[in-house]
């Protein structure tokens, strides 16, 4: 969950403004052609739009889900997500962040994304919730589409999945999806306003293979 899903959109210094500038020209150039409309069975993964404003700013305004990811503002309001909703369409947060969504009536339940590393061959998968929606699949099913996309539309060898130490939720998701665990290390949390213990998993496209022809991701 420590991709740059929601990010700070008020109160940055230069040096961050500096920083990120620099981690944009590292990026691959993409644009959101090369992110399709995904399809499972339960939800569809899209682009965030204006519409989604109001939801993701009630769902994300919860500690109990930005003291779980890095770069989530606490309180979050509807400025933030605006502006969430405007750098996505830019490119600013990620290549490809999707709205998950419900398949049967549209409502907006979170968010997930897909971020390449500067390597060419890595690519980074995180994912948020909002609280009503927990412990009913969700997760896993959009962290399985988005996985799964990633491997058959990119050149990549493996997807990195972190989630707090503390998180056994989003640790059982990243490992139904087949994640091996990798290590252990700190990364900073913007509404913890300090730093937090993580974990570090990987899946290769060698065992992502082997999943697939098992039958073994669901």
């Amino acid at each position: 969950m420590q991709s740059e899903l929601l990010r700070e959109s008020q109160s940055r210094s230069p040096r961050e403004d500096s920083l990120e500038s620099s981690q944009e020209r590292l990026r691959p150039s993409r644009s959101r052609t090369d992110c399709p409309i995904l399809l499972s069975p339960r939800l569809v993964l899209r682009a965030p739009h204006e519409d989604d404003i109001d939801a993701l700013a009630h769902l994300a305004n919860n500690a109990n889900i930005a003291t779980m990811v890095s770069r989530m503002p606490h309180p979050y309001t509807v400025a933030d997500a605006a502006d969430f909703v405007r750098r996505t369409k830019t490119g600013a947060i990620g290549k490809c962040v999707y709205a998950i969504t419900k398949a049967d009536n549209g409502a907006f339940l979170g968010c997930c994304g897909i971020e390449p590393h500067p390597d060419g061959k890595t690519a980074e998968l995180g994912y948020w919730l909002g609280e009503p929606h927990w412990n009913k699949g969700y997760a896993t099913e959009a962290a399985q589409a988005l996985t799964d996309m990633a491997f058959r539309t990119r050149d990549i060898d493996q997807i990195d999945a972190r989630c707090r130490v503390m998180n056994v939720a989003s640790r059982r998701v990243i490992q139904k999806c087949g994640f091996q665990f990798q290590g252990s290390g700190m990364v900073g949390s913007l509404a913890l306003g300090g730093m937090m213990s993580v974990e570090w998993y990987r899946l290769d496209r060698k065992t992502w293979m082997s999943l697939r022809s098992w039958g073994g991701l669901r």
